[in-house]
């Protein structure tokens, strides 16, 4: 019983002490001189009041009051009195350009008005100097120096000059690889804005990290260092090599229904190469062939920074059979440069072509266009992206986006096994344009737990658009529980989010859930609607050498019912090299 009484008095007692002892510590602010004024406020802690009194006395000497001082402390219990005495306010007078160039004084945003008969703020003056010093530091002086020259005072007025030392002009003489990189020196100065020659600029030092944490094929294991000799910088640079060049591939032989002293070859096969001979090549070569009649080949090649400059050129080709209904074949080239280690931007011409390989239609019954017809399309666009990631191979905190959009000219051409008066009334050459929206977040919760999200949306919009013109979704890389290309849209919105367990370093289960709204809507055919939502899980095993992977997911939509015997299977070994 006395036990129980005893540990009630002591939560009584913590709880009193919480409600009424929050401010237990009170102090009476006294100020005198030019500024007259008093208050009283309570603090929980002698630390709070402390913070409370010097953020005061602080902002007493960005108003002028530069001899601000506590005259007199009267300490009584949990009592404080405090009398602030501030001194006479100082003003400028003037402060004078000195011999600083006005180019650079009008570059840090310099006003004379805010140095005549303002208060004298130190803190104004600091981030002036330092502002100039950054400039310099910049642009060829990094051992630039600004000093206050001439200092006069005349009562309560004081008068300055900006003094300016900007020391020797630094150019960069070369880049050194610290580590077992065996990136090519030339390319990586380039890639890096530290060509030899081009004055010295802090800042682009300072980025040398930031630039490499998006490179996929180069890791940074150390703060790079600079050294200064005959008005020359050099740069080391310690990297490492990552392991992001993948095959993976499996490959099937069925028995050719159509010719049985055959065998049909079905599979996958994907290559990915980076950084090829250390110079920043970038090339792949996707094939995947899951029927008889369907496949599709995508390879794409990037050159960076041609002819020296900061341009890079990316040229890709896309083959797309569907059955034997149609194939289309798309050969894009983009030109893009890196504004900043964050925001990339690119400019690219696409040309797009679609053909019927078989008209099923009796020309004395068929009163409408088929849905797919052959086409031309030749557009012009702009693609943007963002990044903020912890690590661009394997993010686990951070976002990215991109926009892409484009506009051009649509014909469509006359298939000869199509009766011609069909076409009438329809647009054979229109402008169409299309775009595209991505945006992802990963969240790290704990050294184990992390969750990516994902929201992609797109439309293509025009006269004269066509089911073999529409997106393509579905599948591992956009609506997982689906087939690959299983749905056509020309508008779609869709969702991924994804938690991860970690249990090694490159090894974590996963989880899944998509969703999706998605319209087709073409010139030809009714529109229809479909809302995709599957789920599942998987694993990513990490061996060193490669990833192995399994995943299942399953999926409904108005062409698949929901149920294990629908579900979706990828597995496989990407080896990485």
């Amino acid at each position: 019983m006395k036990k129980g009484i005893i540990t009630l008095l002591i939560l009584l007692a913590t709880a009193f002490h919480l409600v009424f002892g929050q401010d237990s510590l009170s102090l009476r602010m006294i100020v005198k001189g030019e500024i007259t004024h008093s208050e009283s406020k309570g603090f929980s802690s002698k630390a709070e009041q402390a913070l409370f009194l010097g953020q005061y006395m602080a902002s007493l000497r960005e108003e002028g009051f530069l001899m601000v001082d506590t005259v007199c402390v009267r300490e009584k219990g949990n009592s404080k009195e405090v009398v602030i005495e501030t001194g006479q306010q100082y003003e400028w007078l003037y402060l004078s350009e000195g011999n600083i160039p006005q180019s650079i004084l009008n570059r840090v945003g310099f006003n004379n008005r805010a140095f005549s008969r303002r208060p004298v703020n130190f803190e104004n003056i600091l981030f002036l100097i330092e502002a100039i010093i950054k400039e310099y530091e910049n642009n060829g002086y990094p051992f630039a120096s600004v000093k206050l020259d001439s200092v006069g005072q005349e009562g309560a007025l004081f008068s300055a000059s900006l003094h300016l030392h900007q020391g020797p002009l630094i150019t960069f003489d070369s880049l050194r690889v610290v580590g077992s990189s065996k990136v090519n020196e030339k390319y990586l100065g380039r890639y890096l804005g530290l060509d030899p020659g081009r004055p010295y600029s802090q800042n682009t030092v300072d980025e040398i990290g930031k630039r490499l944490k998006h490179h996929p094929a180069l890791k940074i294991s150390d703060n790079p260092q600079v050294s200064f000799q005959n008005s020359e910088a050099t740069a080391y640079v310690p990297l490492i090599d990552r392991k992001v060049n993948s095959i993976d591939g499996i490959i099937g032989l069925l028995p050719n229904e159509t010719e049985r002293s055959k065998m049909l070859v079905t599979g996958q096969f994907d290559l990915e190469l980076f950084n090829v001979s250390g110079r920043g090549r970038n090339y792949g070569i996707h094939w995947q062939r899951l029927s008889q009649y369907s496949q599709n080949l995508k390879i794409r090649a990037e050159e960076p920074m041609i002819f020296g400059s900061g341009i890079d050129v990316k040229g890709s080709f896309y083959l797309l059979k569907e059955d034997t209904t149609f194939i289309n074949r798309d050969f894009r080239i983009d030109f893009g440069h890196q504004l900043t280690p964050s925001f990339y931007i690119k400019f690219f011409s696409m040309r797009q072509s679609g053909d019927l390989l078989s008209v099923s239609m009796d020309q004395e019954e068929v009163s409408a266009l088929p849905e797919a017809l052959d086409f031309r399309f030749n557009s012009y666009g702009v693609h943007l992206s963002f990044f903020a990631l912890d690590d661009v191979f394997n993010p686990r905190r951070g976002w990215r986006a991109s926009l892409e959009s484009s506009v051009g000219n649509k014909k469509i051409l006359m298939n000869t096994a199509i009766p011609e008066d069909l076409y009438d009334g329809v647009d054979l050459v229109a402008l169409q344009y299309y775009g595209q929206f991505s945006v992802e977040n990963y969240w790290k919760w704990s050294p184990m737990m992390m969750a990516m999200i994902r929201l992609r949306a797109g439309k293509i919009a025009g006269n004269n658009v066509l089911k073999n013109d529409m997106f393509r979704l579905g599948g591992l890389r956009s609506i997982r529980g689906f087939n690959e290309n299983f749905f056509f849209a020309n508008q779609y919105v869709y969702a991924n989010f994804e938690p991860r367990f970690y249990f090694e370093n490159g090894s974590y289960f996963m989880g899944f859930v998509d969703v999706g709204l998605l319209e087709q809507n073409g010139m030809i055919g009714e529109r229809r609607t479909d809302r995709p939502v599957s789920f599942g899980g998987g694993l990513s095993l990490d061996t060193g050498q490669g990833a192995f992977q399994f995943i299942l997911g399953v999926g409904q939509s108005n062409e698949q019912q929901l149920g294990m015997n629908y579900a979706k299977v990828h597995f496989g070994y990407t080896g990485r090299f």
